[in-house]
């Protein structure tokens, strides 16, 4: 399973997008996106261009112009950020084909296909929203234990 630098900011502009809009603040450029969540301008460049493929996020040209959301934050799910940046998502050795010890199932195969099943549906079930007001199975870390809540 990867996910990496680039997931982990595109989440983090993403929601800095959803905030901003929540403040009335139609677009957002890049540049400021940048210096409030502290991420490399040319890499959250980069980053935008692939969320705007996804459909996720909407551009304007212009003074007043800049990136939104592409619709309510309630619609948009983390997986689908996450899964517009990176590479797919598997903790397999195998991209789950069953090939993983010499041509056929590992011992724990079907532990980490699980996993794999586990990890997308938590992050195709929470929206922007759900994270940005705390809800629904927001994991939080308590004495090295992560405990869902909600």
């Amino acid at each position: 399973m990867n996910l990496t630098t680039k997931g982990k900011y595109a989440v983090t502009a993403v929601l800095d997008l959803a905030v901003q809009e929540q403040a009335d603040i139609r677009y957002s450029k890049i540049a400021e996106v940048a210096e409030r969540q502290s991420i490399p301008a040319p890499y959250l460049e980069q980053i935008f261009s692939f969320l705007r493929k996804a459909e996720i996020l909407s551009a304007a040209r212009g003074p007043k112009g800049g990136f939104k959301l592409s619709r309510p934050r309630d619609q948009i799910m983390i997986g689908e950020i996450i899964n517009a940046v990176e590479k797919n998502m598997d903790a397999t050795q195998c991209s789950g084909e069953g090939i993983c010890n010499g041509g056929s199932k590992c011992i724990a195969h079907n532990f980490w296909m699980d996993f794999n099943d586990n990890v997308n549906e938590f992050l195709m079930t929470r929206s922007l929203d759900d994270v940005i007001s705390n809800r629904r199975g927001s994991v939080q870390l308590k004495d090295k234990v992560l405990i869902a809540t909600g």
